[in-house]
């Protein structure tokens, strides 16, 4: 059974057209968050002796029952038990390269890496293990225009 919630209704099967989602899981205790993204599964392409074209082969991930990749968050979770966490679905993605761009934009607009608030401590494959920023800093990010 899936924990995961959309549009605040449980998401027990895989919407039809998409690849994925970026998904907020609070901490109901703390009010801390993570920030992050996953597949409903993966494919593959695999020779078959014989033939010119590549068998396609479609595996579920193990999106219903994923806590995030936080190791600090993992660890929460099993102290103080799923029932502590809110696991919600932001946006649904239709391919894997939309799913990565939501993530690491939503990222970027709410600066999880450099934030206490956030269990993230990083972008994409970047990391800024918690990043230092004045208050003033932000309010210039946020005062500039391109």
């Amino acid at each position: 059974m899936s924990h995961w919630l959309y549009k605040n209704k449980t998401l027990e099967e895989a919407p039809e057209g998409y690849f994925g989602f970026v998904y907020l899981i609070t901490n109901l205790k703390s009010g801390r968050k993570y920030i992050g993204r996953k597949y409903f599964g993966t494919t593959r392409r695999v020779k078959v002796a014989g033939k010119k074209r590549r068998k396609v082969i479609r595996k579920d991930s193990n999106w219903k029952e994923y806590t995030g990749s936080s190791k600090e968050l993992n660890q929460d979770i099993k102290t103080l038990g799923m029932l502590q966490f809110r696991f919600e679905i932001l946006i649904l993605g239709r391919t894997k390269g939309q799913v990565n761009y939501l993530e690491e934009n939503i990222h970027h607009r709410f600066h999880v890496s450099s934030s206490y608030e956030f269990y993230n401590d990083c972008i994409g494959p970047r990391r800024f293990a918690n990043v230092k920023l004045d208050e003033g800093v932000y309010d210039i990010i946020k005062n500039i225009v391109v």
